[in-house]
């Protein structure tokens, strides 16, 4: 959470916005994407893991990513804790392996491979490359995580035959894109965005998420934060294959945000009702409150995309300021779905 804090804090000073600084040296403002990415995400998903597998050496990981992100935040400069993390996510590939083994599906596999896209964008990082040049590599972890928990879905479906041809090709050109990256930027560029297109469109096509979307209550709530998601995954590959590479800039916000805003903050509004009963032990409550959030973050993307493609840079402080309003949101009603649950089923 205090990854999740300082990054938003940090992501807001960039814009530039007036707000204080409270440690002296901190690295809020250039950390702010691997507090996001590393520090909150990969310490959320690693928790998680370990929690399924009930095994004392997988919590491991989120220590070390945690440990990181807090030495980050509190402005440690030197360049261990990079090193920490990277030795975290080498640890979460074990983790992944493990999981692999004791149930050996294409699911497990796609997320394996997040996991090694996880390791080699930190050690690019940590090895001094810049966050422009590895922060396709956690992109990809994020997004595979996300595919595999939802090709873990499709089993539920009556299957077809161009559902899995269609994914390994959408991921081979991914890696292809990955790869080229390194010398041929732009080519790189356009293989990834091509690929993140197939990968949103075999997710609009094939998920789950259509056949919850007609019951009301929380599988609908999840449903449309899934599919919206789906959404803004297909914005940042139209972004990323038109204009890769990118460094700095209003279009390296758009596409960044797009994803690491839209789609992920997505997925994280409609699996935390579930997530997070799960990790801290607790019910699953669902409030109509729960559509304020998404409504907002929806919004206020929108209104910092346009900006950012407009160039009016009063509309993207606005924008960014609303997600940063919508995640507080997010926060404050599970809090209080934990707290005050509702008296009977809110059906929506």
């Amino acid at each position: 959470m205090s990854s999740l804090i300082t990054g938003i804090w940090g992501g807001l000073l960039r814009l530039p916005l007036p707000l204080p600084l409270p440690v002296e040296h901190a690295n809020w403002i250039s950390s702010h994407g691997p507090l996001m990415v590393c520090g909150f995400l990969g310490t959320l998903i690693s928790l998680e893991r370990a929690v399924g597998l009930r095994a004392l050496w997988t919590y491991l990981v989120p220590i070390l990513t945690g440990v990181s992100a807090v030495a980050i935040a509190g402005g440690v400069l030197d360049p261990w804790p990079r090193w920490t993390f990277t030795f975290g996510s080498m640890l979460f590939v074990v983790v992944s392996l493990r999981i692999l083994f004791i149930q050996p599906a294409l699911s497990n596999v796609v997320m394996g491979l997040g996991a090694v896209a996880w390791v080699s964008g930190n050690l690019f990082w940590a090895r001094g490359q810049e966050i422009p040049q590895v922060v396709l590599w956690w992109l990809t972890f994020l997004l595979l995580t996300i595919v595999g928990e939802r090709i873990e879905l499709t089993r539920f479906q009556r299957p077809s035959p161009w559902t899995r041809p269609w994914l390994l090709t959408a991921l081979c050109v991914l890696a292809a894109g990955l790869a080229t990256g390194w010398t041929a930027p732009r080519g790189g560029g356009l293989l990834t965005g091509t690929a993140l297109l197939g990968l949103a469109a075999w997710l609009m096509r094939f998920d789950f998420a259509w056949r919850t979307i007609r019951h009301p209550g929380l599988p609908r709530f999840m449903a449309i934060c899934l599919l919206s998601g789906y959404v803004w995954l297909t914005a940042t590959a139209l972004l990323i294959g038109v204009r890769w590479p990118q460094s700095s800039g209003t279009v390296y916000d758009a596409a960044l945000h797009a994803f690491f805003v839209g789609f992920v903050f997505s997925m994280i509004f409609g699996h935390a009702p579930v997530i997070f009963p799960a990790v801290l032990g607790l019910p699953v409550h669902f409030r109509w409150t729960s559509y304020l959030p998404l409504v907002v973050l929806h919004g206020s993307l929108l209104l910092r995309l346009l900006s950012d493609l407009a160039n009016w840079p009063t509309g993207r402080s606005w924008g960014a300021v609303g997600n940063g309003v919508a995640v507080g949101l997010f926060l404050l009603n599970t809090a209080l779905g934990f707290a005050c649950p509702p008296k009977r089923p809110q059906l929506r």
